[in-house]
């Protein structure tokens, strides 16, 4: 991924997901702990789309109808 942004960030995982992830690289499904956790993160963005598009419609729509309150 050439010339792509990137920002660090730190986070608490559970032992036990980050046991199932790293078993995961350790079978070869993945190259590194970073890659795992980047596939996660991307498909639940792809899954949670709608839902996401939804809500930022939602506060436009009472933005637009009250302002900054």
């Amino acid at each position: 991924m050439a010339d792509v942004q990137t920002n660090t960030i730190q986070t608490e995982i559970p032992v036990g997901l980050l046991t199932q992830a790293q078993k995961l690289v350790e079978a070869g499904w993945f190259r590194s702990l970073d890659e795992v956790l980047l596939d996660a993160l991307r498909r639940f963005l792809e899954s949670h789309r709608v839902e996401l598009m939804e809500e930022f419609i939602r506060q436009d729509v009472e933005w637009g109808l009250h302002g900054d309150e």
